[in-house]
């Protein structure tokens, strides 16, 4: 279930600041620093659309990357932000720091739902209410998952799926202390417009048994 590491290529970046930064946005670039391990930080800067590329693929910030810059050794790292622009919402640094294979992370992890065709409630018209597509897991750098599965075999309508009903990978655990709910299962809208409709008639009728009494 782990995956496998993919490079992200970068270059060493002269000088610091906000000079050097905005410098490095003319010449099509997204400036950033990588710290962490003990060592001190390192300014890099990386191509803007190769990255612009992956930050729209999705998981950017739940993989591992193999940080490769000329010159000197690959590094593991995961990025932990991202600064954006606020009106063109596009990267405008980047922050990156070391890892070793027992490194201990916090990482949003994606949740896939498998076997809908077997929930009796989706067969009976209920929609999946997916409350938390993502969930942070505390896991270690060298076994970060591509997702976690819920099954939905034998689910109802009604029923809740909470993170205890998962099974994590090894290693793996909530940063949550309690038990939330990831998905529900929800009634197909006729029908809660029935139970409502039943609801408001036996309010009325319990009405109109007090006031005869």
């Amino acid at each position: 279930m782990a995956k496998e590491i993919p490079d992200l290529v970068a270059e060493a970046r002269t000088g610091t600041g906000k000079g050097a930064a905005r410098q490095a946005r003319r010449n099509g670039k997204v400036p950033g620093i990588v710290y962490g391990d003990g060592k001190d930080p390192s300014p890099i800067s990386l191509e803007f659309n190769p990255l612009l590329t992956k930050l729209r693929a999705g998981r950017f910030m739940s993989t591992l990357w193999n940080l490769k810059v000329e010159g000197q050794d690959d590094v593991r790292v995961v990025c932990r932000g991202v600064q954006r622009d606020v009106v063109k919402d596009l990267p405008t640094h980047i922050d990156f720091m070391r890892v070793h294979r027992n490194t201990r992370v916090n990482l949003f992890i994606h949740v896939n739902f498998e076997n809908e065709e077997a929930a009796p409630g989706l067969k009976r018209g209920g929609t999946l209410v997916v409350v938390r597509p993502e969930v942070e897991l505390m896991v270690t750098a060298a076994d970060i998952p591509d997702h976690i599965t819920v099954d939905l075999t034998g689910r109802e309508i009604g029923d809740s799926i909470h993170i205890s009903d998962v099974t994590l990978p090894a290693g793996a655990r909530p940063t949550i202390e309690r038990n939330f709910v990831i998905a529900n299962i929800a009634a197909p809208s006729g029908l809660r417009a029935s139970d409502n409709a039943d609801d408001a008639a036996a309010a009325e009728e319990g009405e109109a048994e007090a006031a005869e009494a």
